[in-house]
């Protein structure tokens, strides 16, 4: 079964930065449409950036000009630079296909708070 693994999560004050990275066991990665989603406390999952098999990516507005998706389609890895980043980006981040079609992972925290 594919599973999805993410990390780089953590504590990071306002302002600062943080690379998240999403590893998917087999070898489909390449093949598939990935983005990064995340959730607050009390609030639904949202999609905050997308990626397809070619690099073309797409972003939410609230992460537009702070965030940048990437992949490396050879080790099956996608990654997220998180920039400037302000309270409300705190959340769990979890990888997926996009649409989602994959069992959710663990995700990984971030938070940002002074």
């Amino acid at each position: 079964q594919v599973q999805v693994v993410e990390s780089g999560g953590g504590l990071v004050q306002p302002g600062g930065s943080l690379r998240l990275s999403c590893v998917l066991s087999g070898s489909i990665f390449r093949i598939l449409i990935m983005g990064w989603y995340r959730q607050a406390p009390g609030k639904q999952r949202e999609l905050v950036a997308g990626i397809t098999i070619g690099g073309a990516t797409r972003y939410a507005d609230s992460v537009k000009g702070r965030f940048t998706i990437s992949r490396d389609n050879t080790e099956n890895t996608m990654y997220l630079q998180m920039n400037s980043l302000k309270p409300e980006d705190t959340a769990v981040y979890y990888c997926n296909t996009n649409p989602q079609s994959l069992p959710w992972g663990q995700g990984t925290q971030v938070t940002v708070s002074s």
